[in-house]
């Protein structure tokens, strides 16, 4: 197969993990286009959506991580920037079975290919995903490096690379300057953990929206006087954001608060919680979690490494489980007005089960007026 855009064949290219597992393939994005040998290191996720891959990979919760697609083709409707989640991916690469290489959508303003390597991301196709990820699902997400050098230095590579263990990756994606998204008429100051834009549609649709920066005080954020605050999605380790959390207990009892995915994870740990890492965590669109107040199930998109230790958040209820492996996936105080939840309810990509939480969101702020 050639680069997109041109007639040059791609690379042969490696995959190697830390524990030495190798997979071969062929070189796409930025590192295609490139002539010089080259290697790029991560730690290796699986996603297991079968759509929605622009939207994963600009997810910025993919900071620091490698995404495999257990989707075989990927890249078939191409991509429009109407799908963008963040102005640029910030995930550290992309590995696939079939890159399609000649989209076929009304919506398409570029191939997949050509996308990454306008932002610089490299990735490889040709790679036995299937085998890959059965190998992840034995042993645990992990460290890896994949380019076109050899063996040897890709090995090096992967078992230098730290993966997300202790690592605080919020500053690498959240803004560094406040800015406001018009909407309802409500007043919601978001944290910006490495928010996505479905999930700024899905606030204004109840209220103004002001992104702040992740290292936002408490003080600075009731000095805005908001009806609510929000905790958004990110990446990294919620244990190596001690700082955070503390931000986010002097907020609660002082305005309501909704968090999602490692705004989950940020409140439960001012609440007093812990957190664990998860052996390969919950990444697709296909998850299934009981909501337990109606015992409905939701089927609900998910992207986490990282989880609530069940029993160690003393002042709230469960609310959600995944039916999976029972991992927490939702929380509510008793006595105060907070509650968030692991998933996420504002989809993109994924179903629309859960967009009810916005909802119950817009109830608390009016309730606690």
């Amino acid at each position: 197969m050639t680069v997109s855009g041109s007639n040059r064949p791609r690379p042969q290219a490696l995959l190697v993990l830390a524990d030495g597992t190798t997979f071969e393939g062929e070189a796409i994005g930025h590192m295609s286009a490139s002539s010089d040998s080259s290697i790029a290191t991560g730690e290796l996720v699986f996603n297991t959506s079968m759509s929605g891959y622009q939207e994963i990979l600009t997810d910025p919760s993919y900071a620091g991580q490698v995404i495999s697609f257990t989707y075989p083709h990927i890249g078939s409707y191409g991509v429009t920037g109407l799908d963008d989640q963040a102005a640029r991916p910030h995930c550290r690469g992309l590995i696939v079975r079939d890159l399609v290489s000649r989209p076929s959508n009304f919506r398409a303003e570029s191939d997949l290919e050509s996308f990454l390597i306008r932002h610089g991301v490299s990735g490889m196709t040709g790679v036995d995903t299937r085998r890959l990820t059965r190998h992840v699902r034995s042993v645990g997400a992990m460290p890896c490096a994949f380019g076109t050098a050899d063996r040897g230095e890709l090995l090096a590579a992967a078992q230098l690379e730290p993966g997300t263990a202790g690592m605080d990756l919020v500053g690498e994606v959240t803004t560094r300057e406040v800015y406001r998204r018009a909407g309802g008429a409500r007043r919601v100051v978001a944290f910006d953990y490495g928010i996505k834009r479905t999930i700024l549609d899905r606030l204004a649709e109840i209220a103004s929206v002001d992104v702040v920066p992740a290292s936002t005080s408490a003080a600075a954020v009731l000095e805005m006087a908001p009806d609510g605050v929000f905790l958004s999605n990110g990446p990294g380790d919620p244990a190596a954001l001690p700082h955070l959390a503390k931000e986010i207990k002097g907020l609660l009892g002082e305005v309501p608060v909704f968090g999602i995915c490692l705004g989950h994870q940020l409140l439960a740990s001012a609440l007093g919680g812990s957190t664990f890492k998860l052996p390969f965590g919950h990444h697709g669109a296909n998850q299934p979690v009981r909501r337990l107040a109606t015992g409905i199930v939701e089927i609900t998109a998910e992207n986490h490494g990282y989880a609530v230790s069940p029993g160690s958040v003393a002042s709230a209820d469960v609310t959600h489980l995944n039916l999976n492996d029972g991992v927490i996936e939702g929380i509510s105080c008793r006595d105060l007005p907070a509650f968030s939840v692991q998933y996420h309810p504002e989809a993109g990509p994924g179903p629309h089960d859960a967009r009810y939480l916005f909802g119950l969101f817009a109830e608390l702020m009016d309730a606690s007026k």
